[in-house]
């Protein structure tokens, strides 16, 4: 199973401060335990929202927003792709993280979804493109 682990931003965060070397060190470390374990398969942190911008849709229109965005504590400040057997796995790993920023904070996690969760709209010939995809990648 694979879960998306998001480290919701804090003002802080928004505001482009950048975490201490104390901080660096102690998530380089559990960065090392979760690739040691064979369980990490990707992670970052992310630049502030006002480094983004949004994409909306509605049918064929597209409309650019440049951030930054409102309601900090929805945003995304950075995130690890782990696999793992279990959400209780997953959430045991993340308990052992250190604090993602200098104050409160908050981790979520999310199951990603994989082909066969797709039930029938998952064509033979559409897991077959997935899976040539993920070779590629």
């Amino acid at each position: 199973m694979r879960f998306m682990i998001i480290v919701k931003a804090t003002e802080e965060s928004e505001a482009g401060k950048l975490p201490s070397v104390e901080l660096m060190t102690a998530m380089g470390k559990f960065n090392e335990e979760l690739v040691n374990a064979g369980v990490l398969l990707a992670g970052e942190g992310l630049h502030p929202s006002s480094k983004g911008a949004r994409i909306r849709f509605d049918g064929a229109t597209r409309t650019v927003v440049d951030g930054p965005f409102a309601a900090t504590r929805e945003l995304v400040a950075g995130f690890w792709l782990i696999q793992v057997k279990s959400k209780e796995e997953a959430i045991e790993w993340m308990k052992r993280c250190p604090n993602p920023m200098e104050g409160p904070s908050e981790i979520e996690i999310r199951q990603v979804y994989d082909m066969e969760d797709f039930g029938e709209a998952a064509t033979p010939e559409l897991v077959a493109q997935e899976e040539a995809l993920r070779a590629r990648i």
